[in-house]
């Protein structure tokens, strides 16, 4: 497929990734309101911000959640000859033509459940990554002397912990996400995996436990570096638009 081929899903993932992002930080100011304001003895630290967190990340999970599946789907079928076959694809020929194909033709396959396949292990990693996400930058910048607090370098470097920490403790769950996602397009699969664990569990038996984490080293070159520059611009807007913490 030539340079292209890295870039199959993009579309998706820009389509998505937005929308996200906004509702991701929306909803955790949002929340944390909420709960400084309906429950006063929890306090604020980063305690409020692991619960805010978590919570901010499944809403903006559920919201998007179609985008991401047709954006797995895209980046994982091979257009070309059966010698390009890779992972038990089905077919060398192309399943989706692109983003509104690949939604018309889920939605035909099994209406908003297909659109939704899969979002049951994106909701149990999301939780915990979001709210670690959350939880690890503001416990870094608690211990930052308050006249390196507006450093941009300190903010990407607690970015980066935070975004590496919290993919390191849920890939797994990333990993059984994205294998639900692709199942139909997959030869190799003998059975339709019904859920996470009998996913999860399928993963271990074929692979090992190390399949798991597969990848991961390569995610931690996208996740951390999008995830230090997300909560860089993050606060940096907060401070302009003078948002209270």
């Amino acid at each position: 497929e030539g340079a292209p081929g890295f870039f199959r899903g993009n579309g998706a993932s820009v389509a998505r990734i937005v929308p996200y992002a906004a509702l991701h930080y929306m909803a955790y100011e949002e929340y944390r309101r909420w709960i400084v304001n309906g429950i006063p003895g929890v306090g604020t630290g980063p305690t409020l911000d692991l619960i805010a967190g978590s919570f901010a990340g499944g809403t903006a999970v559920l919201f998007t959640y179609p985008l991401d599946l047709v954006r797995t789907k895209l980046a994982y079928q091979v257009v070309g000859s059966q010698n390009l076959n890779v992972q038990g694809l089905v077919t060398g020929e192309q399943v989706y033509k692109g983003i509104k194909d690949c939604f018309s033709k889920t939605y035909k396959e099994a209406g908003i459940k297909g659109l939704y396949r899969g979002v049951a292990p994106s909701l149990y990693g999301i939780f915990p990554y979001a709210g670690l996400k959350f939880y690890f930058y503001e416990k870094m910048k608690s211990h930052v002397p308050k006249e390196r607090k507006k450093d941009i370098a300190t903010k990407l470097a607690c970015g980066s912990v935070a975004g590496l920490l919290g993919q390191t403790f849920t890939y797994p769950l990333d990993v059984v996400r994205r294998q639900m996602q692709v199942q139909r397009l997959s030869a190799s699969n003998s059975h339709e995996m019904k859920g996470t664990y009998d996913t999860l569990v399928m993963i271990v038996q074929r692979h090992g436990w190390k399949q798991l984490f597969s990848g991961l080293s390569l995610n931690y070159l996208k996740v951390v570096p999008s995830v230090a520059i997300g909560f860089t611009v993050y606060d940096m807007m907060k401070a302009y638009l003078r948002v209270p913490s």
